[in-house]
């Protein structure tokens, strides 16, 4: 059977999970679902699954479960996009917990990032879940604190999973294929000095200590680029000194440095080449989220590549990079309106999402 017959013969069952699927997510929008506030859009995802008839885990905001046929014996692909959200920014002009349908659009908070994506897993998810004899099992979650990159979202859940040959993560693309992603280390950078009055000569001021660094930052060029990923960024984005009075010489001067890393460096070497031209001390946060890619010869890239799907590498960071295995970032939506104001997904996406993830899996599930 082609893969046109094959979406043709379910298009009934295709055309109630897409209805199914855009309810859900007004419900889900009209639920606040900031990171680490996800409780009650888990029970909602919880109970949807369940009305369904699908078992469902749960760790903490996380919900997980796996298709009817579950076999041990087999590797599983792991279908994932997170319920949380940003908190709305004030340039909204409508309740952003109220969803509403206007020219084919659905507005709302998380509605594109990813509260589309997340829809149209679960619904490829309810479209295989009962099929026998597959090839591979599936696995479907709904993570928490991925807008914080929190250790009580994906990263928690991922340990308790059964052993993932390869994942979807849906992230809004516009259903291309995001095949590479930058990698994301946030640094602290102090200066110390020593304080005094601003009136005297005296004191150490550490707010000028630290600008030939923050200067550093702002030139500074690694000399690898990446063809899909670009340049490695290195972007200050908060300078903050202990002062709370006018008149004092500030005694210790602090940075906050963005960097987004291409897959052609490791953290390590981005921070020993930091550590020799920067004279205040540097601090990362984190190391965990490092750049990630998907080779052009995976069989997941190849569907996508048969369906006539385009690949790119992708600036922003996700889930994608905690994951040790193989994944694809894909989803309905534009990343280009996620945390905007009036965020909005058109309701074609998600249709057409629900089409692409089901024809992909359908390649490697059935003509690999």
């Amino acid at each position: 059977m082609s893969q046109n017959n094959y979406i043709n013969n379910n298009i009934e069952s295709i055309k109630a999970l897409q209805i199914d699927a855009i309810d859900l997510l007004k419900t889900l929008i009209a639920i606040p679902s900031f990171s680490k506030e996800e409780d009650q859009t888990a029970v909602i995802i919880e109970r949807f699954l369940k009305e369904h008839g699908i078992k469902t885990e749960r760790i903490k905001n996380n919900i997980w479960a796996t298709n009817l046929y579950f076999d041990v014996n087999k590797k599983s692909i792991l279908l994932n996009s997170h319920h949380d959200t940003v908190k709305p920014n004030k340039g909204y002009t409508f309740e952003p917990f109220s969803p509403f349908e206007h020219d084919g659009k659905i507005y709302g908070l998380g509605s594109n990032d990813a509260g589309g994506c997340l829809v149209s897993l679960m619904a490829t998810f309810l479209f295989y879940y009962d099929k026998k004899d597959l090839p591979y099992n599936i696995v479907f979650v709904a993570s928490a604190e991925e807008e914080i990159s929190g250790q009580n979202g994906i990263e928690l859940v991922l340990h308790s999973l059964p052993s993932i040959e390869f994942g979807i993560v849906g992230e809004p693309t516009l259903l291309e294929m995001a095949i590479a992603e930058r990698g994301l280390m946030v640094l602290d950078v102090v200066a110390t000095g020593k304080a005094g009055h601003a009136a005297r000569d005296e004191g150490e001021n550490a707010l000028y200590q630290i600008l030939p660094d923050l200067e550093w930052f702002r030139t500074f060029k690694f000399e690898k680029v990446s063809e899909l990923l670009g340049a490695v960024k290195m972007t200050v984005t908060v300078i903050e000194t202990d002062n709370k009075q006018h008149n004092v010489v500030p005694s210790t001067c602090k940075m906050v440095v963005d960097v987004r890393v291409n897959e052609l460096y490791s953290f390590e070497e981005i921070l020993a080449t930091i550590n020799q031209h920067v004279g205040a001390t540097v601090t990362p946060r984190s190391l965990r989220m490092r750049s990630t890619g998907i080779a052009l010869e995976h069989p997941i890239i190849k569907a996508g590549l048969a369906l006539g799907k385009g690949y790119y590498g992708s600036v922003t960071t996700s889930d994608k990079a905690l994951m040790k295995f193989p994944t694809l970032k894909m989803g309905p939506g534009d990343s280009a309106r996620s945390h905007t104001a009036d965020e909005y997904i058109f309701i074609k996406e998600i249709e057409d999402g629900i089409v692409t993830y089901i024809e992909l899996l359908e390649n490697i599930l059935y003509y690999e």
